[in-house]
């Protein structure tokens, strides 16, 4: 049992690019990025490239990945259709800011219009993908007011890193976007370090007691509910001792945020192309740790089903 790598992926990939393509929209499209060919080439190609890699991804969570495009008929009662569609419609007015910001060479008119509706489409599937997860009232870790905020900082975080990076790299790196990275960094954690300390003391009622309504004694299945595994066992019963979590967050910690903000606090103080550099291995190291990050969000939940399953 363990969480799925394709879903890990697709939060990891699609935050990141999505957070990317939300700074390009927003600053490309007023002109605070400039509209050069090349920068502009590379950063629309890795924004999109990290969706589509992500989006595509998450199929393979599927069991039937050939009717993934039945899943967008739910959107008047599902987060995962609503997703689908933001996702899609996403696509429509950052394909044309592309146009107008990389082909064209403009930055404002029409091509502002487009690249804020690709931002705001960007922000407005991420906060769909938070819900998936949110909306969940079975597993409590995730049915708190910390999960949408924490997917928001954490496409800002990743899409800021990623952004600096980029204009380093092509040597129109600002003071501001550096400090903006930073401390989008230093928020994505100290929220995640707000989750943990909320989740450590988070008390879950529910027992088999509760579940079954039979209060008297110590309640307790004598046989499983089936008896092959199902997609709940697989990846929603998974158990981490405590001193695996604890050693992966503190990875996490170091990844996704130490090392990117002392990288980046360097950056500031170095030539390019030094700088650069700095910043392009705290893009790395940034979303290296939050794959870690991602895979702890999945594994330190608790379904309750497995209450079913002799669990306490």
């Amino acid at each position: 049992m363990h969480p799925a790598f394709s879903v890990v992926f697709f939060t990891t990939a699609t935050g990141a690019g999505y957070g990317l393509l939300a700074l390009l929209g927003l600053l490309g499209g007023l002109g605070f990025i400039p509209a050069d060919f090349w920068l502009g080439l590379v950063g629309m190609a890795l924004a999109l490239g990290l969706v589509a890699a992500g989006l595509l991804s998450s199929t393979g969570h599927l069991g039937r990945p050939e009717r993934a495009w039945r899943a967008f008929s739910q959107w008047r009662s599902s987060w995962l259709s609503r997703e689908g569609v933001a996702s899609v419609a996403t696509f429509i007015p950052a394909a044309l800011f592309g146009i107008g910001w990389v082909l064209l060479g403009q930055s404002s008119g029409w091509v502002a219009v487009v690249g804020l509706l690709a931002a705001a489409g960007a922000m407005v599937t991420v906060c769909t993908t938070s819900m998936i997860y949110a909306s969940l009232k079975p597993i409590a870790q995730w049915h708190s007011r910390y999960t949408l905020p924490a997917y928001l900082i954490f496409a800002a975080m990743t899409g800021s890193v990623l952004a600096n990076a980029l204009l380093q790299g092509f040597r129109q790196g600002s003071t501001a976007m550096l400090a903006w990275a930073l401390l989008a960094t230093l928020a994505g954690w100290g929220w995640k370090l707000a989750t943990w300390r909320y989740n450590d003391q988070l008390e879950i009622p529910t027992t088999v007691n509760t579940a079954t309504g039979l209060v008297g004694g110590k309640v307790r299945s004598i046989e499983w509910p089936h008896t092959e595994e199902n997609y709940l066992l697989k990846e929603m019963g998974f158990r981490i001792a405590r001193k695996h979590s604890a050693k992966l967050r503190l990875i996490t910690q170091a990844l996704a945020f130490i090392a990117p903000a002392i990288l980046l606090a360097i950056a500031y103080f170095l030539p390019w192309p030094l700088g650069a550099i700095a910043s392009m291995l705290a893009a790395v190291a940034q979303l290296a740790g939050m794959l870690v990050e991602r895979w702890l969000f999945f594994a330190e939940a608790k379904h309750t089903v497995t209450l079913y399953y002799g669990r306490q």
